[in-house]
């Protein structure tokens, strides 16, 4: 899945929850949960074995997601301030929401491919449940559109 459902996710739990001994673990839990969730997501994995890393389609595709899901947070956080502690959970439960496939940006674009992370990265291919683009994406915007309703509902 894309960075902006698991950031719009985590922000929501963050916000309705409050509580950040129960938003900070479902932040990162939700992370698995979402990629159970059929989507769409650029192959990098396969363009690595393939091409030696990612396509540069892929990886812009990548920063560009990476680009909206931390202005999401930055804006979301900001519209919550003063409220200091909001705010702030808000960004970790951000963080948490793509911490699972952060860890595997050294595979794919600094050719550290072995030990854990290799452990990781087939870890994190195995459970997801990638679909064509038109579905796959459609499920993402539903997943953003129903977090952000529940945040500011």
């Amino acid at each position: 899945m894309l960075e902006t459902p698991h950031v719009a996710l985590g922000i929501a739990m963050a916000v309705k929850t409050g509580n950040p001994w129960v938003a900070i673990p479902l932040s990162l839990a939700s992370h698995f949960l979402l990629d159970r969730v059929p989507h769409w997501n650029p192959h990098f994995y396969t363009e690595t074995q393939k091409f030696g890393q990612p396509k540069k389609i892929s990886t812009y595709i990548a920063v560009v997601d990476e680009m909206i899901a931390i202005a999401l947070t930055l804006f979301i956080a900001y519209k919550f301030m003063p409220d200091v502690n909001k705010s702030f959970l808000i960004l970790i439960c951000s963080l948490l929401s793509v911490l699972p496939d952060q860890i595997k940006i050294p595979y794919f674009f600094c050719n550290r491919r072995f030990g854990l992370i290799k452990k990781w990265v087939d870890f994190e291919r195995s459970i997801q449940v990638e679909v064509g683009p038109v579905w796959g994406i459609l499920t993402q915007t539903i997943v953003v559109l129903v977090s952000f309703y529940w945040v500011f509902s």
